[in-house]
């Protein structure tokens, strides 16, 4: 078996690949109306969830990247760039909202506004809290823990294909 397909099969693989994009993209609920309510609902879970502040952590990534990137360009932005950094961050923060519906609609599209009720219910719940509180440091501790995983299945991996390798009469 082969990972590659054949030249003849690059069409069909093309618009299968493009077809299953679409279709993650757009879920049949998607098409939909989704009701202000149910939109509230999956608002209020995006935001109760984003205890990393995904938004003001891009922001500030955005900022940073900027920054170098001009400074490369320019030594003498150094210093009037962390203002006008933080103007345009403030600009952004007004859109925040907007970001959030968007995430939104993305929870409305796959869960019931009844299922967002009980889901909300769940992180109002004394656990819930716990779970929200904790989740930042369960990241960051699966985190290691898969980097420790990695490293150690890197050089496994390595031997093991070897292995199939001279198996199959490879010298290797």
């Amino acid at each position: 078996m082969t990972i590659m397909p054949n030249a003849r099969r690059w069409p069909l693989a093309i618009l299968l690949a493009g077809s299953m994009a679409l279709g993650a993209l757009m879920p049949a609920k998607a098409q939909q109306e989704i009701s202000p309510e149910h939109l509230a609902l999956a608002v209020e879970y995006a935001q109760m969830t984003d205890r990393g502040r995904v938004y003001e952590t891009t922001l500030v990534e955005l900022g940073v990247s900027t920054m170098r990137t001009l400074v490369q360009q320019d030594p003498d932005l150094i210093d009037p760039l962390p203002e006008a950094v933080q103007a345009v961050v403030d600009q952004y923060m007004v859109d925040k909202d907007e970001l959030f519906s968007l995430f939104g609609r993305v929870y409305a599209t796959r869960f019931t506004q009844e299922e967002l009720q009980e889901i909300i219910g769940f992180y109002r719940s004394d656990t819930g809290q716990k779970l929200l509180g904790s989740n930042r440091a369960i990241n960051q501790d699966m985190q290691r823990v898969l980097g420790v995983w990695e490293s150690n299945a890197r050089g496994e991996f390595m031997s093991r294909v070897r292995t199939v390798l001279r198996e199959a009469g490879h010298n290797v």
